[in-house]
């Protein structure tokens, strides 16, 4: 089977799962997304509101482990990320195109200073918790999967979408410029086939954004590989 038919099926089961639980843990991303795509255009928009969805989106996608900081702080300490996500300046990052990531001012705008935003204030927040100074910095993972829930511009880079891309040879598994623009192209060579399976995929009656679709896709292959080895290692 060809990689984007692969990718195709995936996306489409997972989805179609979702489809099948209304109260299914994986929605929360349909969720956050909308509230914060409506919330756009709203010039009052409910910021604790909104932080309130973004930690419980995240807590479903597996943020809110026992070893994270996030544990130690309530939904309010994600205030200042959703002000500045918020912000008009982003606006065009809302529900873009895979081939928009080409735009160096794109570019800027998600690995530049939303990425440097992010890092910067959770690293602060980390610190306030932690025992002891943390080794590593803020994990591109907690950024990424922000991104995709609030903006939908990049895939959450989490270890299943990582193992589905790596399998597939698409792209690398480091979040960066080259990575994504991997992920571009594999986009626009397949878009045809792509495109028409995307636009059947409904949040709210509008269809799946783009980087959404590459998303669920490699994240499926990922998550499959995994339960495959755990069902092999179980026998």
């Amino acid at each position: 089977m060809d990689t984007v038919d692969l990718i195709i099926d995936a996306a489409t089961d997972f989805y179609n799962e979702l489809q099948q639980d209304k109260n299914g843990r994986y929605r929360s991303w349909e969720y956050c997304y909308s509230t914060f795509c409506a919330a756009r255009s709203n010039n009052h928009a409910d910021v604790d509101y909104l932080s309130l969805m973004l930690a419980f989106y995240l807590a479903s996608w597996g943020m809110y482990r026992g070893s994270s900081f996030l544990l130690q702080k309530d939904y309010k300490v994600h205030i200042p990320v959703v002000e500045e996500l918020l912000n008009p300046r982003y606006d065009r990052l809302i529900d873009m195109k895979c081939v928009d990531f080409r735009n160096a001012d794109v570019q800027n705008l998600i690995l530049e200073d939303l990425h440097g935003f992010m890092k910067d204030y959770y690293k602060t927040i980390r610190a306030s918790v932690a025992e002891k100074k943390p080794k590593n910095d803020i994990s591109d993972t907690l950024i990424t999967k922000i991104l995709m829930g609030t903006l939908a511009c990049v895939p959450a880079y989490d270890r299943y979408f990582i193992a589905g891309i790596k399998e597939t040879k698409v792209s690398t598994g480091n979040y960066n410029v080259q990575s994504i623009l991997k992920l571009a192209d594999f986009y626009e060579a397949n878009n045809e086939k792509l495109e028409a399976t995307r636009k059947t995929l409904k949040i709210g009656g509008l269809p799946y954004p783009q980087m959404k679709m590459i998303d669920m896709g490699f994240w499926r292959i990922g998550f499959n590989m995994d339960t495959a080895k755990g069902l092999k290692n179980a026998h």
